[in-house]
């Protein structure tokens, strides 16, 4: 016991990146095994092996794809497992590896802070506070969701244990963007019901926002002009890609008799919003996806491809990371020589992150997208909107997953476990790895575009 809290505490402290990993893996491995079990399934046996692995891929990484159907397919248990690992996901890969590392050796160690603080963009000594209010945070939200879904499910007719259990299960979903519906027959019945669907409207933007924002607001909300750089990039982007989403979703849809052209009055406006908030990674839904029109879907894959906040519960390459880039284009357009946003100068390295987040996660889509291609039929609209859902860590879904082969399944697999740590990892390798050199090249510029 004594040689493997050693040998963890000596990988925590040189290496934390792969450190995530490995513990990223190792739950995913251990919900596996337990969805594997008889007695997570319901019915005769038990889930083959890659439906257990691919439900547990999607739980950990909080994506909320299914090849099974969480309400019906699996017991109790199964749901508990399915829950927890949503919990345990939803807490962020390297915050993760903080925790494990403070367990072990009853300290975070400076690589570790400098790798946590990269990731949430959080000032080296309040990495310590920052764990302490994600956990705060997290269950305080979903404390709250679980209250004000309650009702929700007892007008349902179930039984106060039963609604308050669904109530629970479906917070955790919510707050962490996983995905999961419990409810029989999906969120369809729940199109017009206002005290379902802005819970998770809400619910999806907190947990989509970061927890390095959650905290930075919580300080400064009577002082807002002393929030961060980040903070104020990632509302901002967050708001307009909301906003603009939204009302391009209802600009193709509304007429469209299959989604919102079919509802009337104030069920068409609900669930034009959740259907403008879901893409950012929430992946709950109560319309069908598959009626939808192809410009929308381009919309909504936009949409996940940017995902949420850094160091939050959703996926994608980060709003900060798509708001870096913009401004980058803008000042070059301008001929500035800085990039400034809020009055404040972004250095040369951070544009160098965002673009290497952008193209490692174009790279993952495009080859995903291509490699689904190459083992089923399915056309390039479905198979890409599938990638990027399954990179982004969405869990929306055009109503294919459940019909693809084991090849595809794991395509999806890997596609889920690399958009959860790949951006992340490599953005917080990359900030550990600048040097100076001690010899500089002479410059030379070659021709662009």
């Amino acid at each position: 016991m004594a040689r493997v809290r050693n040998w963890v505490d000596r990988i925590a402290h040189e290496r934390p990146a792969r450190l995530a990993l490995i513990v990223f893996a190792s739950i995913i491995a251990v919900a596996t095994v337990l969805l594997f079990l008889p007695i997570a399934r319901t019915g005769p046996g038990g889930a083959s092996f890659i439906d257990a692995f691919f439900t547990a891929t999607s739980a950990v990484s909080v994506t909320g794809l299914s090849v099974l159907d969480t309400a019906s397919s699996w017991t109790g248990f199964g749901h508990v497992v399915i829950m927890v690992s949503m919990m345990i996901g939803g807490l962020g890969v390297m915050t993760l590896a903080s925790i494990l590392g403070r367990a072990v050796s009853h300290r975070i160690g400076l690589t570790q802070k400098l790798l946590a603080a990269s990731e949430t963009k959080t000032r080296l000594g309040e990495v310590g506070s920052l764990l302490t209010a994600v956990l705060v945070a997290s269950l305080s939200v979903e404390a709250l969701l679980t209250v004000v879904l309650l009702p929700s499910f007892l007008g349902m007719g179930e039984p106060l244990l039963e609604a308050i259990w669904h109530s629970m299960f479906m917070a955790v979903s919510i707050f962490n963007n996983g995905g999961f519906v419990i409810v029989e027959g999906g969120l369809s019945p729940m199109v017009g019901d206002w005290l379902f669907c802005i819970p998770i409207i809400f619910g999806t933007m907190v947990g989509a926002i970061g927890f390095p924002v959650i905290q930075d607001v919580y300080a400064n909300w009577r002082k807002p002009r002393f929030l961060s750089l980040h903070s104020k990039l990632t509302i901002s982007t967050y708001l307009i890609l909301w906003l603009g989403g939204t009302i391009a979703i209802f600009f193709f849809e509304w007429g469209n008799p299959a989604s919102l052209g079919g509802l009337q009055g104030d069920d068409k406006i609900l669930a034009g919003l959740l259907q403008g908030t879901t893409p950012r990674s929430s992946g709950l839904s109560t319309l069908d996806l598959a009626e939808m029109n192809n410009s929308t879907l381009l919309i909504m894959n936009a949409l996940m491809f940017v995902g949420g906040g850094s160091a939050s519960t959703a996926g994608g390459i980060k709003v900060a990371t798509f708001a870096v880039l913009v401004l980058a284009i803008v000042a070059e357009a301008r001929g500035d020589r800085d990039i400034v946003a809020f009055g404040k100068r972004i250095p040369s390295s951070t544009l160098r992150l965002a673009v290497s987040a952008a193209f490692l996660g174009a790279t993952l889509v495009g080859v995903g997208t291509l490699a689904l291609m190459h083992v089923t039929d399915l056309s390039l609209q479905v198979a890409l909107f599938e990638v990027i859902s399954a990179f982004a860590t969405c869990g929306l879904s055009l109503g294919i997953t459940a019909s693809l082969p084991t090849a595809g399944k794991l395509i999806l697999i890997l596609l889920m476990f690399s958009g959860r740590v790949g951006t992340m990892t490599l953005a917080a390798a990359l900030a550990m790895r600048e040097t100076q050199r001690q010899i500089r090249y002479t410059e030379e510029r070659p021709i662009i575009g």
